[in-house]
């Protein structure tokens, strides 16, 4: 390899901040565009030289508005229920769910997998209670008694809801009040359901019924699909007053019981509705569905589809990193990615193995929600290796703080590539991580269109990238395969590698 660049050696031997920390990541990810030690500035944006680089600010996550500092990881029904040839003696009832969720307190136990969520289904279809509030349907269901069970283990109870009240509920009264739902509730919302009139008094309380009635059964986490604007086309416009609702009602019954709300399903980004989103829930989801949804689907995803969930977490995240300048902000919301399909093999999966890796780092490094969606009765050995792996679960605690931002290779820009690298980080004490990934050929929803193949074959050498020659960096790899030990990654297509670095002095 090339000799350390002169100029970088002698600004990084009396500062050892953030930049010094990006331009020693950078100097070993050229490799991967075969650039010339002499191109290296070219890896920072609006700079004419290396010894004048643009600071790296780390993106970071705080507290989400209903105060939680961490993504939601466990289980959803959803991936069974819309792919039913993949398990096909599940039946989505509470005998089945319980089966697939003890399994979160015993082959996945100290994982931190705790939820268990219910997707649509568990409720009545077309009718509340007698107020109008959502109830069960007691045929398959009876939530109070799953809360206990899943609670006596250590596990948490989510279910799932959608905007609107029921058509059939339009003359019954809204609990602690005289209002009738058809007093602020009209129209029709394409789910069997009217439209709130948001503002108007009754609206809220009837929010604050159901979500109290929740807390009273036992409820973790909320569900909140077909939130506009996104989600299908063909729904009202807006109901983003949905989400304000029900975040007011879950902190009117907070010392009941603390909730997390996720909305669903690739909302809106602008200014004006981000910020409701980041005002009020816990989670949201950057993208669609990516599993395959079909009665006559036998495998849970594909790969085209994984390219594309990651392309929207990419266009995401730059919008809030100064569109590659490297100005980062801090969120308070946590990005979903959709499901985790990477527990039952390469059959069923629908992706390779080293796919299901490249799945893994990759929700893990966006800090995202890790929602497992297979069947958790029948994971391979591999499955229960990635989803028990100790060191790389324990890098999705650093990335709910710092989550990863893409950092072309060459040019430092953020835009899609076959062949990218991410950062996460770094901390307060020089903690980083790289994520180097191999996406091969755009399948049509990647974003960068290039269709090379093969095997790519990344191996600066240790000393020449400046680690162990300035004693200050030790990068160990966490998950994924390839060559992937120190400072070498040999990838083929959809596979990746994630580097932990570490300082080896202390941190200034």
């Amino acid at each position: 390899m090339y000799p350390f660049p002169e100029p970088l050696v002698a600004w990084t031997s009396i500062h050892l901040d953030s930049r010094y920390l990006l331009a020693q990541c950078f100097y070993f990810l050229f490799s991967l565009s075969n650039l010339l030690p002499s191109q290296i500035t070219n890896l920072f944006i609006d700079t004419p030289s290396l010894s004048s680089p643009p600071p790296l600010y780390p993106l970071v996550i705080a507290p989400t508005p209903n105060g939680f500092n961490n993504s939601a990881r466990g289980w959803n029904s959803f991936g069974i229920q819309a792919n039913p040839l993949t398990s096909p003696n599940f039946v989505f009832n509470q005998e089945h769910v319980i089966a697939q969720c003890d399994v979160l307190s015993t082959t996945l136990a100290g994982m931190g997998f705790t939820y268990c969520s219910l997707d649509s289904g568990w409720s009545e279809w077309d009718r509340g209670d007698e107020h109008g509030r959502i109830m069960a349907d007691k045929r398959v269901f009876d939530i109070p008694k799953l809360a206990d069970h899943l609670h006596a283990r250590g596990l948490q109870l989510g279910l799932y809801v959608v905007p609107g009240g029921f058509h059939r509920d339009m003359n019954k009264t809204i609990y602690g009040t005289n209002i009738h739902i058809g007093d602020v509730c009209s129209g029709d919302s394409g789910l069997l359901r009217c439209n709130w009139h948001y503002g108007q008094k009754g609206v809220q309380e009837w929010h604050d019924s159901v979500v109290a009635k929740f807390a009273e059964w036992g409820v973790d986490f909320i569900k909140l699909d077909f939130v506009t604007p996104g989600s299908p086309m063909l729904l009202p416009k807006n109901s983003s007053g949905t989400v304000i609702a029900y975040h007011e009602a879950i902190s009117k019954s907070k010392s009941l019981r603390p909730m997390r709300l996720d909305i669903s399903w690739k909302l809106a980004r602008d200014p004006v509705h981000y910020s409701i989103w980041s005002s009020n829930a816990d989670s949201f989801r950057t993208d669609q569905d990516i599993n395959n949804a079909g009665e006559d689907s036998g495998t849970f995803t594909r790969w085209e589809v994984v390219q594309r969930a990651i392309d929207n977490y990419r266009q995401y995240v730059v919008m809030h990193t100064g569109q590659g300048r490297g100005e980062g902000e801090t969120l308070k919301i946590y990005p979903d990615m959709d499901n985790l399909y990477v527990g039952n093999g390469e059959e069923i999966d629908g992706v390779e193995d080293r796919m299901r890796w490249t799945i893994m780092n990759h929700w893990i490094g966006a800090g995202s929600n890790l929602m497992i969606g297979n069947d958790l009765e029948n994971l391979d050995a591999l499955g229960k290796h990635i989803l028990t792996h100790p060191s790389l679960l324990s890098l999705a605690t650093f990335t709910a703080r710092y989550p990863m931002r893409p950092r072309n290779p060459g040019t430092g820009l953020g835009e899609a590539k076959q062949l990218q690298a991410w950062i996460a980080g770094p901390d307060e004490h020089g903690k980083t991580l790289v994520l180097l990934v191999n996406y091969g050929p755009d399948r049509g929803q990647a974003g960068f269109g290039n269709r090379g193949v093969g095997v790519v074959d990344v191996s600066p050498s240790y000393d020449g990238s400046g680690y162990s020659g300035n004693g200050y960096y030790q990068p160990r790899a966490r998950g994924g395969g390839g060559m992937g030990s120190v400072l070498m990654a040999n990838l083929d297509e959809g596979e990746s590698v994630l580097l932990e670095l570490q300082p080896l002095r202390e941190w200034k």
